[in-house]
């Protein structure tokens, strides 16, 4: 069932790209939202945020939220050239990215490249399929040199780094990826290949635990971004406005007085986004890995 809001989101989008809303003209804004389709606060501000970041709208100061100046070609709903597994999946993408994987549906992508839902079925079989190819389609977005750096560890940051690159862009994906039951992506079969050949200092039993151990900690941290994305969907709140929201709380958690080594740790300008706990946690794991390698 299609969430509420992604329902309003497409209506709206499609008043943009029929032109029936024009370069300038005010979109509804979170109270007509709220009143036209009986949907929560929090549910318009989402709906305006998705528009935002799909470049369809923008926000003028004395005025509100209004259609973008240009709409972007890849917004437009007009066919464009022979349908394929790359265009679909690349269409799924742009939706994930933007709304979550929650909000990519058969009829969704239909409506995206313009054709009739059942054509996309010729090409990819059902839901599960194309979730697969999406994450392959976008693992290969990015690739390893044919020319390692020397060194295990040099190989493996590359490769880790590589793939956060990877989570970054397309924050559904680490929650895609399974560290337990492979699946056919060709391109992660590729980074096995390259960390195992990384790890080829390792007695064989000890060399795929270790390549896990990294591909887990990547993956389970990645996992971070799509919440983080999901709530500032939700809230319409980016992380630092979340934060002065909650400093009325925070402050009473200072001033009871309970919690000194808390309050010590963040007594300091400390960065404490995922990129730095990213880059904390694996050289901490490669660091514990060359007890074993070097």
């Amino acid at each position: 069932m299609e969430h509420p809001y992604a329902a309003i989101v497409t209506e709206i989008r499609r008043r943009i790209t029929s032109g029936e809303l024009r370069p300038g003209d005010r979109v509804p804004s979170t109270r007509q939202i709220t009143r036209d389709w009986g949907v929560a606060m929090a549910t318009a501000t989402k709906v305006l945020t998705t528009l935002r970041q799909q470049g369809l709208v923008e926000s003028v100061r004395g005025v509100g939220t209004v259609v973008a100046a240009s709409v972007p070609a890849g917004k437009r709903r007009e066919p464009q050239g022979e349908l394929t597994r790359e265009r679909i999946a690349r269409a799924a993408i742009e939706i994930a990215d933007v709304e979550g994987l929650d909000a990519v549906s058969m009829r969704r992508i239909a409506t995206e490249l313009g054709t009739a839902t059942m054509s996309l079925y010729r090409h990819v079989p059902g839901k599960d399929d194309l979730v697969v190819l999406m994450a392959d389609t976008a693992l290969s977005e990015e690739l390893l040199p044919e020319d390692p750096p020397s060194g295990w560890r040099a190989q493996l940051e590359l490769s880790s780094r590589l793939q956060w690159r990877l989570y970054r862009k397309h924050p559904w994906a680490a929650g895609v990826v399974s560290l337990t039951r492979p699946q056919r992506l060709s391109k992660a079969v590729a980074h096995t290949e390259w960390s195992l050949r990384a790890l080829a200092g390792l007695e064989p039993r000890l060399r795929i635990v270790a390549y896990l151990a990294v591909f887990g900690f990547v993956r389970g941290m990645a996992e971070n971004l799509e919440a983080e994305a999901a709530a500032q969907r939700d809230t319409g709140l980016s992380p630092d406005e979340w934060i002065r929201s909650q400093e009325q709380w925070m402050r009473s958690i200072v001033d009871s007085g309970d919690f000194p080594a808390l309050v010590e740790a963040f007594d300091h300008d400390v960065d404490v986004d995922l990129d730095t706990l990213f880059e904390f946690g694996l050289g901490r794991l490669l660091d514990g890995l060359a007890v074993l390698l070097d």
